[in-house]
């Protein structure tokens, strides 16, 4: 999906835009990128692949080259970012986190009108999504103006930061706020990061926060509003459940303890039904589902343990490689037991979302072939009914990917997918037969879903303001 951060301050910020962008790292997985500015020099860039090789690795030979009391940074899922773009704007910095479900359009359109109007296609043919949304801020007068009207073209989401030729940076909101932007303050400057807590563990404090749709300048002395929040906002709840990192803060909700009240809620709701299995451990699947994890086994009154241990110096994130075998495979290697937590032992998992189910089915294998006697499985959300189409946070662009969808076609064909939502709610019979057949091919002793209004009432912030798309397809 990708994250961003950026410094400005009346000292040299280089150290702090290289760990800021670092500590965003879980967000993406093929480009990094850093431009910093200095007012006699201008600017410096480098982009790198990290494909294979983390952040801090591939930038760290680049510090000595950089100085400037001024610089933006970002990881990113695909395009080269940030990109340096000179226009009637002036020349300036750009790095965005978005999903353009309208790119070819909004391409064609700037060709209309024989303006002459070009851009740097990659190897695939496809545009840069960043060079796109330069184009589309370049028709206007203004970066206010221009940003504006990017985020109203795009079909999505576009959130970003701009770095001017004097320094300054410029901060942008999604229009529904679907990502958070931040504002951090230290005695001698200011900075803009995707994740609070990249900018605390560097000295700044909590500052401000975007609402939907704000468009806010940011020197070092201070910062200012230069368009107004909108009302109407929609972020994304996978953000406490899944990819926030635990030490982060979004619109006042930490996630780890969202996740904890989340599993408790779980627990709760399944005591009161009469549907607590009988365990001798609850366990999260690693990362994301222990906190999970956690918060059931408290509310059960089961030990907690971890019966595998995820084994990450060599392959940090399994769904970096593009083969889907070579995912599963590299899962499967990270997965390293302790038998005496698993060989005769009844074991509820915890993770946070049953996606496709690919990596899942070889995980239980696993447990069995340990000597487990149970595997009981839960996922922290309501099953996935619909690839996002406003965040780039899932590989998968078909519905037809994810296991809910595809049972649910199993079941009942295309009628099924007239009672979406019923098969969503578990207390339904449709909902009975989704958890049914999914036990059968995945090998459970029992599989439950976290309800809806229950992960609501964990992220605790109004329902209205979180995005809940994936699971109902609501806009």
């Amino acid at each position: 999906m990708g994250g961003f951060f950026g410094a400005v301050s009346h000292r040299d910020v280089v150290l702090d835009v290289f760990f800021g962008v670092d500590y965003h790292s879980h967000l993406g997985t093929k480009r990094a990128g850093m431009i910093i500015h200095d007012a006699q020099d201008g600017f410096q860039r480098e982009i790198h692949s990290i494909e294979n090789t983390p952040f801090r690795t591939k930038f760290e030979a680049d510090l000595a080259n950089f100085h400037g009391a001024s610089g933006i940074g970002c990881i990113s899922d695909t395009d080269p970012q940030p990109l340096l773009v000179r226009s009637h704007l002036g020349t300036f910095a750009l790095t965005t986190v978005s999903a353009i479900n309208n790119a070819e359009a909004l391409v064609e359109q700037c060709f209309k009108g024989g303006t002459g109007h070009q851009f740097m296609a990659m190897s695939s043919g496809k545009v840069n999504d960043t060079e796109l949304v330069a184009a589309l801020i370049n028709q206007k007068s203004s970066f206010v103006e221009g940003i504006k009207y990017a985020q109203e073209a795009v079909d999505g989401s576009l959130t970003l930061l701009i770095m001017t030729d004097d320094g300054t940076i410029i901060a942008a909101r999604d229009g529904r706020g679907r990502l958070p932007v931040l504002i951090g303050k230290n005695d001698e400057g200011h900075c803009v990061s995707f994740e609070s807590f990249a900018y605390l563990k560097l000295g700044y404090a909590d500052e401000y926060e975007l609402g939907p749709g704000e468009i806010v300048r940011v020197t070092a002395d201070g910062y200012e509003t230069l368009a107004p929040a909108g009302d109407d906002m929609k972020i994304c709840a996978f953000l406490w459940v899944y990819y926030g990192y635990p030490n982060s803060n979004y619109e006042g909700r930490n996630v780890e303890m969202m996740r904890y009240a989340n599993g408790a809620i779980m627990a709760r709701n399944e005591a009161a039904a009469g549907t607590l299995p009988e365990l001798d451990y609850v366990a999260g699947v690693p990362d994301s589902g222990v906190p999970h994890a956690i918060g059931y086994a408290t509310e059960s009154n089961t030990p907690f343990t971890r019966p595998f241990i995820k084994y990450t110096p060599t392959w940090a994130r399994s769904f970096m490689p593009s083969n889907q075998d070579v995912r599963n495979h590299v899962a499967k290697m990270k997965q390293i037991h302790i038998p005496e937590l698993i060989d005769g032992k009844k074991l509820l998992f915890v993770d946070d979302s049953i996606v496709r189910g690919t990596q899942l089915r070889e995980t239980v294998d696993f447990l069995y072939s340990a000597g487990a006697k149970e595997v009981h499985m839960r996922s922290a959300c309501p099953p996935i009914m619909f690839s996002c189409k406003y965040l780039s946070f899932s590989r998968g662009k078909s519905d037809m990917d994810l296991i809910a969808r595809r049972v649910v076609q199993e079941l009942e064909g295309d009628e099924g997918q007239n009672h979406l939502e019923e098969y969503a709610d578990s207390s339904t019979e449709r909902g009975k037969c989704l958890l049914k057949s999914i036990c059968e091919q995945m090998g459970f002793d029992s599989l439950g879903y976290q309800s809806l209004s229950g992960m609501l009432e964990a992220i605790g912030i109004p329902p209205e303001k979180v995005c809940t798309y994936c699971w109902n397809g609501k806009e």
